[in-house]
């Protein structure tokens, strides 16, 4: 059972039995979910989430990036892109194994249930995809869930981590399919896909989502969760990340999201993708308290904690431990 998915005799359970869960929401449906007034928004969302999930329950992981900078990749939102030289992040050489171990154990201790590796490829060497390889065992002994971004995969590569005991892979969709071409021209749509199929196939968990603020506009931003929603099998984990806006980026001067707007799309996720955790991940830095809690009741309940989030700012966690502790919230150090 995914950690933090309420059992059958939980009593914040409806007393029907739970609908199931559809994977053929279209785009025009989700444009009409994000587009109803607040209240009854929220209150669907709610009522969906407390049919599976502990309301008052928030997942910790943390995100450490263990190769920086240098991707060839064109992305417009991200600092390590090779093709933003002026984003300021320099290029690395991949972490050493006991040196990422380190940090887990840290994370480990500081409340994390799950660590997450990212790596800036287009995709892995194969001398690399047996070092991460390295981490994924080292952590997966230290008690920790595993997740690891490493770029595209193929098959082989996919039973090559599993096969070291990866818990998640992580891959983004990043926007709508027609908004992708604004954002990105070094890949596909369905190249992301296609690696979403692999690590599926691979018998290993997806962690899948997207981005709000990088120009789209409302229907992308339904297209993107229609996405998420309409995949052979909902993604386990759906982070959805607030653009951080990084000067040097072509996105450094994109417009601002209203806040409002954007817990319409974490309850749109919430409704669509039922049993998946879903993540407030990058921008929690620059968003209020406030804004952050109309997040969770609109049923997000995973968070990243620690200071960054690969090479972008991330609250405190002295700031998220008085946040919970006011909202009478308590963080989940459950497994698989």
């Amino acid at each position: 059972m995914p950690d933090g998915v309420i059992p059958a005799t939980s009593p914040y359970l409806a007393a029907a039995s739970l609908p199931p869960v559809r994977t053929d929401w279209t785009r025009d449906e989700v444009a009409a979910l994000i587009a109803l007034p607040f209240p009854e928004l929220m209150f669907q969302a709610q009522s969906v989430h407390r049919a599976r999930f502990d309301p008052t329950e928030i997942q910790i992981s943390t995100l450490l990036s263990i190769k920086t900078g240098g991707c060839p990749e064109d992305c417009a939102y991200c600092p390590q892109s090779a093709m933003h030289e002026d984003g300021g992040v320099k290029a690395s050489r991949l972490m050493a194994v006991e040196a990422v171990l380190k940090e887990a154990r840290a994370a480990r201790d500081a409340g994390a249930a799950r660590f997450c590796m990212g790596a800036a490829w287009r995709s892995p060497k194969d001398h690399d995809l047996e070092t991460v390889c390295a981490m994924i065992e080292g952590v997966k002994g230290l008690g920790m869930e595993t997740c690891v971004t490493l770029g595209m995969l193929d098959d082989r590569q996919a039973g090559r981590l599993r096969d070291a005991g990866l818990d998640y892979y992580n891959h983004n969709l990043d926007t709508s399919p027609e908004h992708y071409g604004a954002i990105i021209s070094t890949r596909t749509y369905q190249d992301r896909l296609d690696t979403l199929a692999h690590v599926r196939d691979a018998g290993i968990n997806v962690c899948c989502g997207g981005i709000v603020g990088m120009g789209e506009d409302d229907s992308d931003r339904a297209g993107l969760i229609a996405s998420l929603a309409s995949l052979p099998k909902h993604p386990e984990s759906v982070p959805i990340n607030l653009l951080v806006r990084v000067a040097g980026t072509p996105l450094a001067k994109a417009e601002p999201v209203d806040p409002i707007d954007f817990v319409r799309i974490i309850a749109a996720a919430r409704i669509t993708m039922p049993a998946s955790r879903v993540r407030l991940a990058a921008g929690r830095e620059d968003m209020t308290d406030e804004a952050q809690t109309l997040c969770f009741l609109a049923g997000a309940n995973s968070i990243f904690y620690g200071e960054k989030l690969l090479t972008t700012p991330n609250p405190e966690a002295t700031r998220d431990a008085r946040l919970l502790a006011r909202l009478g919230m308590h963080t989940s150090l459950s497994q698989h």
